[in-house]
C-alpha cells in the first residue's frame, strides 16, 4: 500500500511567530557520550535559551494515520495548530481521522499534503517513509522543513543526506505508542512528556533540528534531544529492538509448547505484550537495523548460559544474585 529554505524571516512568516515573551524556549538537548555516574542525557533538562526564533507550522501535514501519525495530528490540532493535512493509503483511516476532528482535510494524494505543508511529518513504516522522501521532498514550498518518525534512523539520514537535503530535514523518533495499531490506537496524550530523539543530518547543523525539536516540545509537549543517527541506532537495538525480539521469541516459545488450553498468569501476558505488535512493521525495523540487533542477540547467551549453569548444579545463591542483579536495574529504571 505503501508505494534551501527562504531564511527564518520567511519561515515565521509563512507559519507564524511565537507570541512576545514565548520565543524563549528550553534549549535543546544534544546527547553526548556519558561519562560513568552521568545522568542519562535523555533525561537531562536545560534552562538556556534557545538560540533561534520559535515558530510554530501554520500548515501542518502528517503522511500516515497510524498510532503515531494519527497521534501527531490530533495533539497538533488540539494544541492550536491552524491547518493539518493528513493523508492514509487506508481510506477508512483517512475517514477516522477527519471524522474525529485529527485532519482539517485529507487530500486524495500525499503529494497534495506536501504541497501545503509549512512543516511535513511522515509517519509510515521505516521503508515506506524512506521512498515517501524521495518522493515528497521536492514537492515541499520554499521554507518548509520535514522529518519522519521512524524508530531506524541512520537510513534515513543518510537518504536526506544524499539528496542534500539536510537544510530543511531532521529525524524524530518519538518513544511512545505499544503494540496497537492504526488511527483507533492514536491518543491524545500519547507524546506528552516522553523523549523524542531528532536526528540531524551530517551537514546539516542544528538549526533545523531545533525547529523541529521545538514543534516536539512547544507543540506536542515532548521532551526533545538531539542525537547522532548511529548512536540511536545502537541504543535502540538494546533498549527498543531486542525487548521486541524477547517478548516474540517466548510467545512463539509458547505457542509450541504451552499445553493446549492453558491459562496465562500476568507475568507471561506482560512479557508477551509485546509480541502482539505488527510482524510486517517489526521485521523492516530489525532488518533494517540488523548489524547492531545481532550482537545484542549473541550478547544474550552469556548471561543465559551463567543461569543454565547455576541451575544444572542447583546453585542457589548464583541464581539469586542473577535474579537480584535483574531487579535492582528495574528498580532504578522505574525511580
Amino acid at each position: 500500500m505503501w508505494g534551501r529554505a527562504r531564511g527564518r524571516a520567511e519561515r515565521a512568516r509563512h507559519r507564524g511567530s511565537a507570541p512576545a515573551g514565548h520565543a524563549r524556549v528550553a534549549a535543546v538537548r544534544r546527547c553526548h557520550s556519558p561519562s560513568a555516574g552521568s545522568v542519562p542525557c535523555a533525561f537531562a533538562t536545560s534552562s538556556h535559551p534557545a538560540s533561534f526564533h520559535a515558530v510554530r507550522p501554520h500548515t501542518l501535514g502528517v503522511i500516515g494515520l497510524g498510532a503515531i501519525g494519527g497521534s501527531v495530528a490530533l495533539q497538533a490540532k488540539r494544541a492550536g495548530i491552524a491547518r493539518v493535512l493528513g493523508w492514509s493509503p487506508e481510506p477508512a483511516e483517512r475517514a477516522a481521522a477527519a471524522r474525529q476532528g485529527a485532519i482539517d482535510d485529507a487530500p486524495p494524494h500525499a503529494a497534495d499534503v506536501a504541497h501545503a505543508a509549512d512543516l511535513l511529518v511522515l509517519a509510515a513504516p521505516p521503508a515506506a517513509n524512506l521512498q515517501l522522501l524521495e518522493r515528497l521532498h521536492g514537492e515541499l514550498p520554499a521554507g518548509a522543513i520535514l522529518t519522519d518518525v521512524s524508530s531506524v534512523k541512520r537510513a534515513i539520514v543518510a537518504r536526506a543526506h544524499a539528496l542534500r537535503i539536510g537544510a530543511r530535514f531532521a529525524g524524530s523518533h518519538p518513544l511512545a505508542g505499544s503494540h496497537a495499531q492504526g488511527f483507533a490506537a492514536a491518543r491524545l496524550d500519547l507524546f506528552r512528556k516522553v523523549v523524542v530523539y531528532v536526528t540531524p543530518t551530517p551537514d546539516g547543523g542544528d538549526g533545523v533540528a531545533r525547529e523541529i525539536a521545538h514543534f516536539w516540545e512547544d507543540t506536542l509537549d515532548a521532551h526533545a534531544v538531539v542525537i547522532d543517527a548511529a548512536r540511536h541506532d545502537h541504543q535502540l537495538a538494546l533498549t527498543s529492538h531486542l525487548p521486541q525480539v524477547v517478548a516474540s521469541l517466548l510467545a512463539h516459545f509458547l505457542a509450541d509448547a504451552a499445553p493446549p488450553g492453558a491459562t496465562l498468569g500476568a507475568g507471561a501476558r506482560d512479557t508477551t505484550r509485546l509480541a502482539a505488535s505488527a510482524p510486517r512493521l517489526w521485521s523492516e525495523i530489525l532488518l533494517m537495523n540488523r548489524d547492531e540487533v545481532l550482537p545484542a542477540l549473541r550478547a544474550l547467551e552469556e548471561p543465559l548460559g551463567e543461569l543454565e549453569r547455576a541451575l544444572e548444579t542447583a546453585d542457589a545463591a548464583t541464581v539469586t544474585r542473577w535474579l537480584a542483579r535483574g531487579a535492582e536495574w528495574r528498580r532504578k529504571a522505574d525511580a
